[in-house]
């Protein structure tokens, strides 16, 4: 292979998720590349066939660095484009590193459990088809360049690129094209090596695990019944906390410190840093919904089992069809070229708040306003069902124009308000259906009483953005919609 052709294939793959290829053949061609030079002199002294070392990739826009979990290929395991090489955990879920070149694995060198391993850092050796793997035996971190320092310092704006892409156009969204990289965050690892997926808590069931969490049962102190241990529904509804010791001494501890993830810490970040800067006003509106309850009733029951409408989707495109009649609520506050500006926006993506076992996603919908009920609906599902998985992609969570929170389903929430995802201008929080009795008067002239379906919503506004007679005509607009649920269909 000429210098030429490795130098080519050196740049593709350092294109593809922090790659870099080093050869022998490389050390010919420092006189007309200089840049080259530093990466050569890490091999000067030792000799190993051509070969490319695999570093950690930057898999969310705020992660500086990442554990370890499980490795799925194997020294002398060949690797084609979209094969899943290693799990790795970053602050905000745990994802899948899918390669994108053909080799084969030659050396690991960053084992399952390995924490807080820098982005850039080496992981991995790969070589071509047919290349020798035994030759990489004696190959460590060093001979790949070094290993490269967890970060410090959390970059000032982590928060508000939790949920959107770079871009240097908000004061909530991180700095774009800037030469130098945001101050780093100290890690408060214990240098204990991170635990594998499978050890990392005992085998529990998705549903036994929801309901310990709700619960706040310690996972821990479950002991499963199922196959192969596993803890079920059953073995977390038994459970029973040990009584306190009677006459326990004073100053017994009464309390657990449960350590807050890097999730946790980036919604706390970003829900107060919302609070901070936008100034948050509430406008509420009790709303009918039998009409639409009725009409999700025949649509379902005429579907053949092609589909299931929630009364979420019904919201989910008034939310559009109002933000399309009120683009002032579709629209955020940035900051461009210096110069503060509205950006209105007009595609409607609805952001759709998740609870999820480690916390709050937000996986969105996009161009509600050209999607029919039935495509929400099973986008809505696909989504969730992701985001409680921990395997939602970053461009699938990052963005939105606008979002809404339904507590719907848990009967005692008549209402409540919901904090401004930002750079979004706007939330819409919804609460459960109940029946209010309403005075109806019959054709003898007599007052009678029908039963009607009603929903509290309440939208919060940032007033930088959204004036509050505008957003009184937005409510205006989405109460008129959803009670007459017709109009979604058009």
């Amino acid at each position: 292979m000429s210098a030429a052709a490795v130098l080519s294939r050196s740049s593709a793959l350092r294109a593809s998720a922090g790659l870099r290829t080093v050869s022998r053949a490389q050390l010919f061609a420092q006189r007309s590349t200089p840049a080259l030079s530093a990466l050569a002199r890490y091999y000067a002294s030792k000799s190993f066939p051509p070969h490319t070392v695999v570093s950690m990739p930057a898999l969310s826009p705020t992660m500086t660095a990442g554990n370890i979990g499980t490795w799925q290929k194997k020294p002398g395991d060949s690797i084609a484009p979209g094969d899943v090489l290693v799990e790795i955990e970053t602050d905000k879920a745990q994802m899948d590193f899918e390669f994108q070149e053909e080799g084969v694995v030659a050396k690991i060198l960053k084992e399952s459990g390995e924490k807080d391993v820098a982005v850039g850092a080496p992981i991995a050796v790969m070589v071509e088809e047919g290349g020798d793997v035994s030759a990489f035996e004696s190959f460590s971190i060093e001979d790949a360049g070094g290993d490269k320092s967890s970060p410090k310092e959390a970059p000032k704006q982590e928060a508000a690129e939790a949920s959107e892409p770079a871009d240097s156009s908000s004061k909530t969204s991180p700095p774009a094209g800037k030469e130098s990289q945001p101050a780093p965050q100290e890690s408060e690892s214990t240098g204990a090596r991170l635990q594998t997926v499978l050890d990392r808590e005992p085998i529990i069931a998705p549903a036994a695990k929801k309901i310990a969490l709700e619960k706040g049962v310690p996972i821990a102190s479950l002991k499963g019944t199922g196959p192969g241990g596993r803890i079920t529904v059953q073995d977390v509804e038994k459970y029973k906390p040990a009584a306190g010791p009677a006459g326990a001494p004073a100053g017994t501890p009464t309390y657990e410190d449960i350590p807050a993830s890097s999730m946790r810490k980036t919604i706390a970040n970003r829900l107060k840093e919302s609070m901070q800067e936008n100034p948050h006003y509430f406008v509420a509106s009790t709303v009918s919904v039998s009409k639409l309850g009725k009409l999700r009733a025949a649509l379902n029951a005429s579907s053949n089992g092609a589909y299931k409408l929630s009364v979420n989707d019904f919201l989910i495109k008034a939310c559009a069809i109002a933000c399309r009649k009120v683009p002032a609520v579709n629209s955020s506050w940035r900051e461009v070229d210096g110069q503060t500006v509205i950006r209105q926006h007009n595609v409607v993506d609805v952001s759709v708040a998740v609870a999820t076992p480690v916390g709050l996603m937000t996986p969105i919908v996009k161009n509600v306003n050209g999607l029919g009920l039935q495509s929400i609906s099973s986008q809505i599902k696909e989504l969730g069902k992701r985001a409680r998985d921990g395997k939602l992609k970053p461009e699938e969570y990052q963005g939105g124009t606008f979002t809404i929170s339904n507590m719907g389903m848990n009967d005692a929430i008549d209402r409540f308000t919901a904090v401004i995802n930002p750079p979004q201008a706007a939330i819409l929080a919804v609460g459960t259906t109940k029946k209010v009795a309403i005075p109806v008067e019959g054709a003898d002239g007599e007052t009678g009483i029908e039963w009607d379906d009603q929903i509290v919503l309440t939208g919060s506004f940032d007033h930088k953005v959204v004036d509050g007679a505008v957003g009184g005509e937005f409510m205006r607009e989405l109460k008129k919609v959803i009670e007459n649920p017709l109009e979604l269909l058009l």
